[in-house]
């Protein structure tokens, strides 16, 4: 008689590219392009337009609103895309302000909001990081908590 053992299931599959992004105004540019060619060639998706976007959006906050370089880290991970922009300022945007921006901004967590994006905020000494987290299995502008 013989006994099967069953296989572990093999780990999740994960991709991460990272790029240190000077403080100018072509970082957005280059964020964008960088994000474009390493999303196409890692997996095809469907939203790499709005991970674009969002790219676009939170490389422009950190341009606009901090003194200092920032990095750009992608990190895709069981069918979710992690976008993570690190910068050297302490100062806290306001995600969850609902308005049509001012002369600070504004609108730009609202765009990463309606294509689904779930944003998170990670503070540390000397700086933080904004992570915006899109479900690569969804069609655009849905949640999967709506």
């Amino acid at each position: 008689m013989s006994t099967t053992t069953p296989l572990p299931s093999p780990p999740p599959t994960t991709a991460r590219c990272a790029v240190a992004l000077p403080h100018s105004r072509r970082a957005p540019s280059l964020a964008r392009r960088v994000s474009e060619n390493w999303l196409k060639a890692t997996d095809p998706l469907d939203r790499v337009p709005d991970a674009v976007l969002v790219v676009s959006e939170l490389v422009t906050n950190a341009v606009r609103h901090t003194s200092g370089p920032c990095v750009l880290t992608l990190t895709v991970r069981d069918g979710r895309l992690d976008i993570a922009v690190a910068d050297h300022s302490e100062d806290l945007p306001e995600v969850h302000r609902r308005s049509d921006g001012d002369e600070r901004g504004g609108l730009g967590m609202g765009v990463i909001r309606g294509l689904g994006g779930q944003i998170r905020l990670v503070p540390a000494i000397g700086g933080k990081t904004v992570h915006v987290l899109l479900d690569l299995r969804t069609a655009r502008g849905t949640s999967p908590d709506r």
